[in-house]
């Protein structure tokens, strides 16, 4: 069983340009993990600093948002296509903190993500 995971173009910077993989993995932690080992330099994009999977990425199986198809508990398909999208959006308040670097990446103030 195999299936294609699209990566997006934010995360490129972390996966010497390439686009996409193939996993043979059975369910969304083991995709997660199955990405982890290809692109290590994505394990902090990807999970907290408790391991649990950034809330502002979701992951999208043949264009349907895994979270209505069961999430962690939904069985890969032979052929599925998984996207993993980041929600970006936000930034800084820099008129009144003009030293603050927020980062819409990863919403941390201080981050690796430049």
């Amino acid at each position: 069983m195999s299936v294609r995971v699209l990566l997006p173009n934010a995360f490129q910077k972390h996966t010497n340009g390439e686009k996409e993989i193939k996993s043979d993995a059975a369910n969304l932690p083991a995709l997660i993990e199955d990405i982890e080992t290809h692109f290590p330099a994505l394990k902090t994009h990807l999970r907290d600093e408790t391991g649990n999977v950034r809330r502002f990425i979701n992951f999208y199986v043949n264009e349907e948002d895994i979270r209505f198809l069961g999430n962690e508990k939904y069985s890969f398909q032979d052929g599925d296509e998984v996207l993993v999208i980041p929600s970006i959006a936000g930034g800084c308040d820099t008129l009144r903190r003009p030293t603050l670097r927020c980062c819409s990446y990863c919403g941390r103030e201080e981050c690796i993500c430049y």
